[in-house]
C-alpha cells in the first residue's frame, strides 16, 4: 500500500522514556528484541517475494515467531503464517504483518540491497520485523499482561486478496475471532512519528482492481480495412475512462482512475485479436467506488460497441476492498498509549488517503461471514526517514513508498515500529497494562 505523507510537523528530538514503563516497553529489553528483529529485516529486504510467492519470507517469519515461543501455523491462505501466543484467560488480539514485496528493480544503493527484480517498496519487512520484535517483547514478559497473542504474516497484501484468502481459510474459526486487529504502515515522515487517522474519515481509501479484455479481429497490417483493431479502442477507452473522474465525480468526491497496464499484439506488422487492460480505481467512500465502476462497465461497452467489436468485452473484478474506517474508541487509546510512550511532540494526525488496502476485511469478516457485529479495527502511519533526511529535504524529497528509491532508516525506524505495536497491543490486551501503567510510569 503506497501511502502519501500528509502535512506533518517537522523532526522533534524523541522525548525521554519514562523512569518507569510496562516491563515489555523498558529500554534494555526493547533493545534486545530489536537484534534479532534487524536481522530478519536485512534478511527479508535483501530476498524479497511479490504476491503469492512468499515462501522463503513465511518460513522466515514463522522461524523467528517460534523461536520467541509461539505456536505457529503456515500455510494459511496461501503462504499466511499464524502464530499464537496464549497467556490466560483475557483480549484476543491479532497483529497483522505482511509478507510480499512488489515486483520492482531496487535502486537504494544500499549494501543489503534486492538483486532479484523484487522490492520491499512499502515498508513490509519493516511491518514484518517490528511484529517479530512486538511477539519477542510480550512473550518475555507473559506475567505482565493477559490474553491471547495473534501474530499474522499475511501474503499478497498488495494484490488485495491475501486478507480475504485467510479470512475463507477459516483464520477467525481456527485461531479465534479478535478483540481487536492492529496494524501499522511505514510512511514518508520523520523516523518515530507516529500518525493516527481522525474518528470521521477513513485512513485508506476503498479500492478495486480489474482486467477489460477487448475482442477484435486480428489481420495484416496492410490490409487494416478488414480487421477491428483492439489496440484503438484500448487508446479510446484509456482517453475515455479519464473522464470518470474529471466529468462523473462531483469536484468534492475524491476518486483515481488508473490504467496501469495495456497488454497487446506480438509484431508490428500484425494487427492483434485482443487487448487487454489494468484498471485500478480508488475512492474515499464505497458509494463513490460503486459509481465509477458502473461508469467504466458503461463506457468500456459502449466504445466496444462504437468500434464494431465481434464480440463484447471481458470485464473482470480481480480483487476490492473497502474504505478503512478504524474504531474510534480502540483509536483513541491506542493514540493514548502511543502519547504516554512517546510523548505529545511525536502523535500527529493523518488526513484521509488514496492509498488502498485490505486490511479492512479483518473487520468486515464479522458482519460479512457471520452477521456479527464488526470487528475493532486500529491501524496507524509509521515514520521511516532519518532526521538527517528530513532536514535536508524538508520533507518534500523522500522517495515515497512504491518508488524504487524508498529507503527506511531501519536502525531510527525500527525500535520506534516494535515499541509502538508493543504500546498498542498491551493496550487491547488486559486492562491497566497499556496505557494506564504507561502514564503510571510517567507521572
Amino acid at each position: 500500500m503506497p501511502p502519501a505523507p500528509p502535512p506533518s510537523p517537522g523532526p522533534s528530538s524523541p522525548a525521554r522514556p519514562p523512569k518507569e514503563v510496562h516491563p515489555a516497553l523498558s529500554p534494555a529489553l526493547a533493545q534486545q528484541a530489536v537484534r534479532p528483529a534487524l536481522t530478519l529485516y536485512l534478511d527479508a529486504h535483501r530476498h524479497p517475494e511479490t504476491a503469492g510467492q512468499e515462501a522463503r519470507t513465511a518460513a522466515l517469519f514463522a522461524g523467528r515467531l517460534a523461536a520467541a515461543g509461539l505456536d505457529v501455523t503456515r500455510g494459511t491462505g496461501g503462504h499466511g503464517v499464524v502464530g499464537v501466543l496464549r497467556n490466560g484467560d483475557g483480549p484476543r488480539v491479532y497483529l497483522r504483518a505482511e509478507l510480499d514485496a512488489l515486483p520492482l528493480e531496487e535502486r537504494t544503493g544500499l549494501p543489503y540491497a534486492s538483486t532479484n527484480g523484487a522490492m520491499h517498496a512499502c515498508g513490509h519487512d519493516l511491518h514484518l520485523a517490528a511484529a517479530a520484535g512486538t511477539a519477542d517483547l510480550l512473550a518475555r514478559t507473559t506475567a505482565h499482561w493477559r490474553g491471547t497473542l495473534v501474530v499474522l504474516g499475511q501474503p499478497a497484501e498488495e494484490t488485495l486478496t491475501g486478507a480475504r484468502a485467510m479470512l475463507e481459510d477459516g483464520l477467525y474459526e481456527r485461531f479465534g475471532r479478535p478483540s481487536a486487529v492492529l496494524a501499522q504502515h511505514a510512511a514518508p515522515l520523520p523516523a518515530g512519528l507516529i500518525a493516527h487517522g481522525g474518528p470521521h474519515a477513513p485512513v485508506t481509501a476503498a479500492s478495486a482492481a480489474l482486467t477489460v479484455l477487448v475482442h477484435g479481429r486480428g489481420g495484416h497490417a496492410a490490409t487494416p480495412h478488414l480487421t477491428v483493431d483492439p489496440v484503438v479502442t484500448a487508446a479510446a477507452l484509456i482517453g475515455r475512462l479519464q473522464t470518470v473522474v474529471a466529468r462523473e465525480a462531483a469536484p468534492a468526491e475524491q476518486l483515481t482512475l488508473t490504467v496501469g497496464t495495456l497488454r497487446a499484439g506480438t509484431a508490428v506488422n500484425v494487427v492483434p485479436d485482443t487487448a487487454e487492460l489494468g484498471i485500478g480505481l480508488r475512492a474515499l467512500t464505497d458509494a463513490t467506488l460503486d459509481r465509477a465502476l458502473a461508469a467504466v462497465d458503461r463506457i468500456v461497452r459502449a466504445e466496444c460497441a462504437a468500434s464494431a467489436c465481434p464480440r463484447d468485452p471481458d470485464l473482470t473484478v480481480l480483487s476490492r476492498s473497502p474504505a478503512l474506517h478504524c474504531d474510534p474508541a480502540a483509536t483513541e487509546a491506542v493514540r493514548a498509549a502511543h502519547t504516554a510512550l512517546y510523548g505529545r511532540r511525536r502523535v500527529t494526525t493523518w488526513p484521509p488517503s488514496l492509498a488502498a488496502e485490505d486490511f479492512p476485511l479483518y473487520g468486515d469478516a464479522g458482519r460479512e461471514l457471520h452477521g456479527e457485529p464488526g470487528i475493532p479495527l486500529v491501524y496507524w502511519m509509521l515514520g521511516t526517514a532519518s532526521p538527517r533526511q528530513w532536514a535536508d529535504t524538508r520533507g518534500t524529497g523522500i522517495p515515497p513508498n512504491h518508488s524504487p528509491h524508498f529507503a527506511p532508516a531501519v536502525r531510527t525506524a525500527l525500535p520506534a515500529a516494535i515499541t509502538a505495536l508493543t504500546a498498542a497491543a498491551l493496550e487491547r490486551l488486559a486492562a491497566g497494562t497499556g496505557a494506564a501503567a504507561v502514564r503510571r510510569g510517567r507521572a
